[in-house]
């Protein structure tokens, strides 16, 4: 059994439902929102690209179901050596999440690990929760019973926020803390760097830090200077 850890030491603290941001996803966050808070509700497949927010809401999910008083694991199958062993080791919990789960298509042993936890979890009455960034028929599994457990779920197509969306979520985001973005820095930073909302946030908190420190608005110079200076080895 992999061991419970505090929730403080567990979860990223923005990985929360009140800080996802559901643009055309606003009807699968109430349903994944169902899943954490109340027992014998329909399991969910959410499928979607990088940065469509599947981890976070797998992970505000378990921290939501935790807060509940179930017991919880969340498996980033991606990141997990040996998948079969992991999968196998999470039974006996009321709520658990999958991520990342394309990764397991073509290992026989992951696969019968899964078909087995699927089953043991309908007969526990356990929830689950699956991730991956295409729908179970797409996954490639080699095991057409998991396959056909996996389609059973309700499923959900998770869209990415477009950059409209992105630029409104950082400006509010900045709002927040007395910052303000105009238009020629948020150009720059959404120019240069990666699109993914998590990571734009992750360097918002940086850059508020930094012009904390300089006492200096944020401006494209300041910013020119601020990732300069935080690059490896400058």
């Amino acid at each position: 059994m992999i061991p419970q850890l505090p929730l403080a030491l567990r979860w990223p603290r923005r990985q929360r439902f009140e800080h996802f941001h559901p643009g055309s996803n606003a009807g699968t966050l109430a349903a994944v929102e169902q899943l954490a808070h109340a027992a014998h509700t329909p399991w969910l497949y959410l499928a979607g690209p990088t940065g469509s927010g599947k981890s976070h809401l797998l992970m505000a999910a378990c921290q939501a179901a935790i807060q509940g008083g179930r017991t919880v694991q969340y498996l980033p199958l991606a990141s997990i050596g040996n998948r079969a062993a992991a999968i196998r080791g999470v039974a006996g919990s009321e709520f658990l999440a999958l991520d990342d789960l394309g990764v397991i298509a073509g290992d026989r042993e992951a696969e019968h690990a899964l078909f087995d936890l699927y089953n043991q979890a309908k007969a526990e009455g356990a929830a689950l929760l699956f991730a991956a960034e295409v729908l179970p028929v797409q996954l490639g599994l080699g095991l057409p019973d998991l396959r056909s457990r996996l389609g059973a779920c309700q499923q959900a197509l998770l869209k990415p926020l477009d950059d409209a969306e992105r630029r409104n979520v950082l400006r509010e985001q900045a709002a927040t803390r007395g910052i303000e973005l105009d238009d020629t820095v948020l150009d720059w930073l959404f120019n240069r760097y990666a699109r993914d909302l998590g990571a734009l946030l992750d360097l918002l908190d940086q850059i508020d830090r930094a012009s904390l420190a300089a006492k200096r608005r944020i401006t494209v110079p300041f910013l020119r200077v601020f990732l300069r200076e935080s690059e490896p080895g400058s």
